[in-house]
Formats: C-alpha cells, sequence, structure tokens
C-alpha cells in the first residue's frame, strides 16, 4: 500500500473533508473512475483516427480485447 500525500486549499480540503471524499476508499473510488475515462477517451480518439475501411472485425476485436484488458488492470469486475 502507498501514502500519497496532497496539498489543497484549505477551503477545498474542507469541504472535500465534510463530504467524505477524502476517504482512502472515496479516493481509490475517485482515482479508478477517472483511470477509466481516460483508457476510454485514449480509445474513442484512437477509433477517430483510425480510417473506417480499415476497421475490419478482427481489428474491432482487438480494441474489444484492449479494453477488457484495462478495465481488469484499473477498474472494479464489472458485471
Amino acid at each position: 500500500m502507498t501514502n500519497v500525500q496532497i496539498s489543497l486549499p484549505d477551503e477545498l480540503a474542507q469541504t472535500a473533508a465534510d463530504a467524505g471524499l477524502l476517504s482512502a476508499e472515496a479516493m481509490e473510488a475517485m482515482l479508478r473512475e477517472q483511470l477509466r475515462r481516460r483508457a476510454g477517451n485514449a480509445l474513442k480518439a484512437m477509433w477517430q483516427r483510425a480510417p473506417n475501411e480499415e476497421l475490419t472485425p478482427e481489428i474491432e476485436q482487438e480494441i474489444v480485447e484492449e479494453v477488457h484488458k484495462v478495465r481488469a488492470r484499473y477498474c472494479y469486475p464489472l458485471p
């Protein structure tokens, strides 16, 4: 387990603490969500850059497999 120390403006830190957002569990959930979103955004950008005529079913399957790998690494297991 890694400990992380951050500096925040006092008002923001107090508001976040009052909302329960500075707990280890809340921070972990927020970080996992941001990692998931960034991975999704990177995938969308990659998809948009690919020419349509090159997006074969095989390439599409590779993309799906990569998404599953990212989710397994950064996200809670999905139902």
